[in-house]
This record gives structure tokens, sequence and C-alpha cells, in this order.
């Protein structure tokens, strides 16, 4: 005969467990014997491992009850019918599992493949950190809000990356990341993005913008340039000088209005 703590032992659980499936009528409480002690056999035993099993499969302690009392057939579906459901918990929690792998995988959660591989090709060139979170945001964005355009957008932007003259005002900008408004750099660099746009609206003149971004997402994504970095606004600023506005899609400055 056992005592309370050799039963819990025994079916591997805690004495509180053995206490509360007492409370809950589930396994029965023996009377005391002559020592004041309970003593349990080993059919109490038994009981407490099925007890326990169900219980750990998930089982609410009501059914738990239920199926202690049920025949071979009724006990025989009951358990099946819990099987189905444990794996279609399992099934659950891989797929839990595969979205924690492409957390582990950074950049691809959120984005397609080409916009990953554009991503890598930043830091194979040597581009700020910074600069890579900003884009890296961004096209989050854009995928989010236009995911059939960014393939055709992906094959401008990895034209421009590979663009010698761009590519050298991106990284000087990478530099700039933390600089004041005040920086004496600034305007050189202002005079050197307003040249190259000169140059790359004369080569894109009559040309129609065949992925035209909406103006509440052109927005976004301004915004997400100004708050990464301090001389932002200064810059666009610097630019509007030189007759240009906006980041994200930048326009010529009519006068004449």
């Amino acid at each position: 005969m056992l005592t309370i703590s050799q039963l819990a032992a025994y079916a591997g659980v805690t004495v509180r467990a053995v206490r509360h499936y007492h409370a809950k009528g589930l396994l029965p409480e023996p009377e005391r014997d002559h020592s004041g002690y309970r003593r349990y056999d080993a059919a109490a035993v038994v009981e407490l491992v099925r007890i326990r099993t169900l219980a750990d499969a998930g089982v609410p302690l009501s059914r738990v009850h239920e199926l202690l009392g049920a025949g071979d057939e009724e006990f025989a579906a009951a358990v099946a019918d819990i099987d189905r459901r444990l794996r279609a918990e399992i099934r659950e929690r891989q797929r839990h599992r595969d979205r924690i792998a492409q957390l582990a995988a950074g950049d691809s959660l959120a984005l397609p493949a080409e916009v990953v591989a554009y991503l890598d090709r930043m830091r194979e060139l040597g581009f700020h950190n910074r600069l890579i979170e900003v884009e890296r945001d961004s096209w989050i964005l854009i995928a989010a809000q236009m995911p059939d355009q960014v393939p055709g957008l992906m094959v401008i932007k990895r034209q421009q990356i590979e663009h010698e003259g761009l590519r050298r005002l991106y990284l000087d900008i990478g530099e700039l990341v933390d600089c004041g408004p005040d920086d004496p750099r600034l305007p050189v660099l202002a005079d050197r993005v307003s040249a190259f746009l000169e140059a790359a609206a004369a080569e894109a003149s009559g040309v129609e913008d065949e992925h035209p971004v909406s103006d509440e997402l052109v927005d976004l994504l301004d915004a997400a340039f100004l708050e990464s970095f301090p001389c932002a606004p200064r810059l666009l600023e610097l630019l509007e000088e030189r007759g240009w506005t906006g980041w994200t899609n930048v326009k010529r400055i009519d006068r004449a209005t």
C-alpha cells in the first residue's frame, strides 16, 4: 500500500495534482487507516496514470471523468478523436516553427526574393547599414501595397545600383547618416544630386513611368527617409533651392506656379 506521495511519484505527478483529482471526483479518495494516513493500491496507480495521460493530452478534466467511465468502444473512439486533434495541433505548431525559421532568416521574412538579393548586393557594395535598413523597410511597405509591381521596380533598382555615378552618390549619402543640418558637406551633396537629376530627367524625357506609386505610399516612404537621417530635412531644402522637390518621387518644381 502506498502513501499519497508514493502514489504521486509512481504516476509521475505532484501530490497537489493528486489532491486536485480527488477534489474533481476523478480519483477516489481512500479512507484513512488506523495511523491516520490514506493508503493507495496498484489500481489507484493505474487510474492515476490514465488520468495524467488524458490530462497531458489536453483533454479537459470534465471530459476525463466521462472517458474513465466509458466502455472500450467509446473510449477507443474518443482516443482516436484526441489523436486527430493532437495531429492538427502538431501541424499548426510546425507552421509556427516555419515562421520562426523565416524570422531567423532576416530579410526574407517579409520580402520577395528579388528584394532580398538587392539588399545583399547593397551590402556587397559597402552601403551604410542605415541606408540598407531604410531600403529594407521601404520595400516592405512597397511589397505590401503593390506586390505585383515589385519585380518590375526591382529591375530598375538593380540597374540604378550598378550605375557608378548613382552608386557613388548613395555611398556618400551613407557617410552623412549621422551628420547635422549644418554640415558643410550637404550643399556639395545637394549640387551633385541636382546634377544627377538633371541628367536623368533629360534621358527620361517623354518616357512614362511604368510603375507609379500612390501619393500615400510616397508620403510614407519620404517620412521614413526623413526620420532616419538627421540631415534629411536640410538636404531636401537644399534640393528645393535647386529646383527639385520630394525624395521617393522627385519632381522638378514648376516656378510658374
